[in-house]
């Protein structure tokens, strides 16, 4: 905590006040500090400070990399390879392999889209699915959350058949989906087929004209609310003292300044 020159109640010479107030023009006041959040998966921290009343306006900031890396949380995956269904009554999950964006969300077991903070999720997915028989074929494509499926969170598919001798049936699904989550939850994109002629299909980077590769999902997962920065705020306070209320925090060395008004 820095300390800046202060006036006696009785007052000061001329220079000594210009000297004060230009301090204070300049940002240099006492009413600011840092505070680091308690690990342990606490809910709660707490800001001893004599200046604080209970009347005081408190503005927290995030101050350190890992306060940062918190406040925005988001991820962007892909597979490159083909993922196979071998049976029409299993569940599938789609898979990852590549991690693009990891800010707070981050991919286990290869399917498994982890989040280290509360709040609500946009979760988006692109999935390139192929059909080699000449018949059309249906797909289900739904959302888990921790290992359980997510109520009215299932839309259906129709992949068009294999024309021509050599040209199988293609289809690009895409959906959003918000889903409220627990620090330490995950989600799961699921799938099922009504033929295993189906798959979803790594299409590698094509010529005339060079266009990129397809692979066979993509997904991203972004942080809607509340945001992060504000998930840390506070809850009571009193005189020389604060209450933090903040998502539960894992996490060490996450500082945050606070600035004191009145």
């Amino acid at each position: 905590m820095n300390q800046f020159r202060v006036l006696p109640s009785f007052g000061n010479d001329p220079r000594v006040v210009a000297e004060v107030v230009n301090g204070i023009m300049n940002g240099k006041t006492n009413n600011t500090g840092t505070v680091t959040i308690a690990t342990g998966g606490a809910l709660t921290t707490t800001i001893n400070d004599l200046r604080i009343s209970a009347d005081s306006k408190i503005i927290i900031i995030p101050f350190s990399d890992a306060a940062f890396d918190d406040s925005a949380p988001y991820g962007a995956f892909q597979d490159d390879t083909d993922q196979l269904a071998t049976s029409i009554t299993a569940a599938y999950a789609m898979n990852f392999n590549t991690t693009d964006y990891s800010n707070g969300v981050f991919v286990s077991n290869n399917s498994r889209i982890n989040v280290s903070d509360y709040g609500i999720y946009n979760l988006q997915y692109s999935a390139q699915f192929t059909n080699t028989s000449s018949l059309e074929q249906d797909i289900s494509i739904w959302f888990r959350k921790n290992g359980v499926n997510i109520p009215k969170s299932n839309s259906e598919y129709m992949v068009g058949a294999k024309h021509g001798s050599l040209i199988d049936g293609r289809l690009i699904t895409s959906l959003n989906f918000f889903i409220e989550m627990n620090a330490g939850d995950y989600a799961e994109i699921m799938w099922s087929v009504s033929n295993t002629t189906v798959s979803l299909q790594d299409i590698p980077a094509q010529i005339n004209p060079t266009r990129p590769a397809a692979p066979s999902v993509i997904a991203t997962m972004q942080y809607v609310a509340p945001s992060a920065s504000t998930n840390v705020y506070v809850s009571s306070q009193g005189q020389g003292t604060a209450t933090l209320t903040h998502f539960a925090n894992t996490t060490a060395d996450k500082v945050y300044a606070y600035v004191i008004v009145g």
